[in-house]
């Protein structure tokens, strides 16, 4: 009887060295992978590269018992496969910690708890995250444009550079750029001719790139009725 581990998370930012710490110094060869646990067996590389490597009377051990599947239903299908092949499980940690080597109540009662509190705590979070919204303490992430490089843009554009090539030319998404020449701040708006920033220049700026859109939107609207004659005639 071998002893074979499988380590899981879901996703690639999370951390296996505690569950590797775990079962490394008692099993003989340890699997892992980064994968969420509702995705059938077929499509778990882990999983599946452990299950062609256990025989008949091998234990597949486990820190916890969800690292077998996020919720009741996907880990019951997992624990019935192992079981059906002859293969029994050791879980190291929780009210399952032990070997079994057939379905029991108290593995059901494991991951129907650990299902319940994975809910509880996305529940929490969401619930946190409203509120943080409603106080206006969550503006999304941080910006990457400071004023050095807010500066850059403005002086490539003023070149009559691309906004692609002032994307690569900064370092910033094609998106950042247009936001910085669609919406500039206040205190870095400049005049046509000095090169100092003022309020004036910045009103005859918004003023023009209103004009614009609003004159595209026109172009647009005739294009649409242009095309819906040629259909309907």
């Amino acid at each position: 009887m071998a002893l074979i581990g499988l380590v899981r998370v879901s996703t690639n930012k999370q951390e296996t060295q505690r569950q590797h710490d775990a079962l490394g110094s008692i099993c003989v060869r340890v699997f892992e992978e980064k994968v969420s646990g509702k995705l059938a067996v077929a499509d778990r590389p882990g999983l599946k590269a452990a299950l062609h490597y256990l025989r008949p009377d091998d234990l597949l051990a486990v820190q916890e018992v969800d690292r077998l599947g996020r919720n009741l239903l996907d880990g019951l299908m997992v624990l019935t496969d192992l079981f059906e092949r002859g293969i029994g499980v050791k879980v190291l940690d929780g009210i399952a910690a032990g070997e079994h080597t057939e379905r029991s109540l108290i593995l059901d009662l494991a991951l129907a708890l650990a299902e319940d509190r994975r809910r509880d705590i996305v529940l929490k979070t969401r619930n946190g995250l409203e509120a943080a919204r409603k106080r206006g303490t969550i503006r999304g992430r941080p910006t990457v444009v400071d004023d050095d490089k807010r500066a850059a843009i403005l002086a490539r554009r003023d070149r009559d550079e691309s906004m692609r090539a002032i994307a690569a030319g900064v370092g910033v998404s094609v998106g950042t750029v247009h936001r910085v020449l669609s919406v500039p701040p206040p205190t870095e708006q400049r005049s046509n001719r000095g090169g100092k920033l003022t309020a004036t220049g910045y009103d005859e700026l918004a003023k023009d790139r209103a004009e614009g859109r609003a004159e595209q939107q026109a172009r647009r609207s005739l294009y649409v009725e242009r095309v819906d004659k040629t259909y309907t005639t």
